[in-house]
């Protein structure tokens, strides 16, 4: 696959500008779940700039959560009062559901879950249901199941989102969900926003890299803005707004640090220097994006097994990565509506 990568000069800071729109800067954190005290976790991340984070919530076919689940909800309720949360509500390919007594259920759990979160900001319907890891049914079944689950779960306050994968053919995939949903001739809409994780394709490659293919990085902006306008025009899905749900660049981990991991890396990374400057550039360039409402970087704090991910803003422990600083110089830059976009 071609790659081209695009100089930052070509999207950032560059003059005659227009100014960039509010962009919700957040990070995807289990963190708060596990502590008694979510509240400390919820500073420590507003203090990088974070004013989201994505909490998972993973299904296993029940209709309600269990008791272990409710204390964990409380405690992104309590982080709900301060911060904007999303709930992030999936299974893996085996648990998908695609005939309606489980998407039923599905959607009962994702409307339970909200009555111990009133406060969410958003809830998102599966994970990367173009990923064969996370879904195992069709495009059809997917507009299906965000069909009842839209109508269960949007409200005034919460905000429905599908998700999607930059890998497995996105933009089939989102042609094929467009189909069904015509097919369907459904008079409300499938989702609020669009939710996509705009991973790049190579650990060494800029944000604005240009790809080949169905792929859909986040340099790849244009082709995803297209599909969903040739998609959903002229439906009752008027929203075509963006949120980049997970984003992320793995750091090497320094050798004093290796206590702190276990296990083997399993793909390419990058120093932490170029982690930093990836984790800004992708900020600055997902502002400057006009369907873009929302950007997340995947994850806050380092996985410890290193088969997982390392592309978080600290290390195991409390060190901070160069790329905090990074992220936090960028989110505030947003929030103070400081960054310049070409037209």
């Amino acid at each position: 696959m071609l790659i081209a990568a695009v100089g930052l000069g070509v999207w950032l800071l560059v003059r005659p500008s227009r100014p960039a729109p509010r962009l919700l800067v957040g990070v995807d954190d289990d963190t708060l779940k596990w502590t008694p005290y979510p509240l400390t976790v919820v500073r420590r991340q507003q203090a990088l700039g974070a004013d989201a984070v994505r909490v998972s919530l993973p299904w296993h076919g029940g209709a309600a959560p269990t008791a272990v689940e409710r204390v964990e909800l409380s405690r992104a309720e309590t982080a709900a009062r301060r911060t904007s949360v999303v709930l992030a509500v999936f299974g893996y390919a085996a648990e998908t559901p695609v005939g309606a007594p489980a998407q039923a259920r599905f959607c009962r759990y994702a409307r339970a879950a909200l009555v111990l979160v009133p406060d969410a900001r958003a809830v998102v319907v599966w994970n990367e249901a173009n990923s064969p890891t996370y879904w195992r049914g069709t495009a059809a079944e997917y507009e299906s199941l965000l069909a009842r689950c839209y109508d269960e779960l949007h409200s005034r306050h919460v905000l429905v989102l599908d998700s999607t994968a930059s890998a497995h053919a996105p933009a089939a995939f989102l042609r094929a969900l467009a189909g069904a949903y015509r097919a369907s001739r459904r008079k409300r809409p499938l989702v609020d926003a669009f939710g996509h994780n705009p991973y790049p394709l190579t650990a060494g490659e800029q944000p604005g890299a240009h790809h080949a293919g169905d792929f859909l990085g986040e340099g790849d902006y244009a082709r995803l803005a297209a599909t969903l306008r040739a998609g959903f025009a002229g439906t009752a899905q008027r929203s075509l707004a963006v949120w980049y749900l997970e984003d992320g660049y793995q750091a090497e981990i320094p050798a004093q640090l290796r206590r702190g991991y276990h296990g083997h890396e399993t793909v390419a990374v990058v120093t932490p220097a170029v982690q930093a400057q990836r984790v800004a550039a992708s900020i600055r360039l997902a502002a400057c994006q006009p369907l873009v409402r929302a950007f997340f970087n995947f994850e806050f704090v380092d996985e410890r097994r290193l088969a997982g991910w390392q592309s978080g803003l600290i290390w195991r422990g409390t060190r901070m990565k160069p790329a905090a600083a990074a992220f936090a110089a960028a989110a505030r830059q947003v929030a103070a509506g400081k960054v310049s976009c070409r037209p």
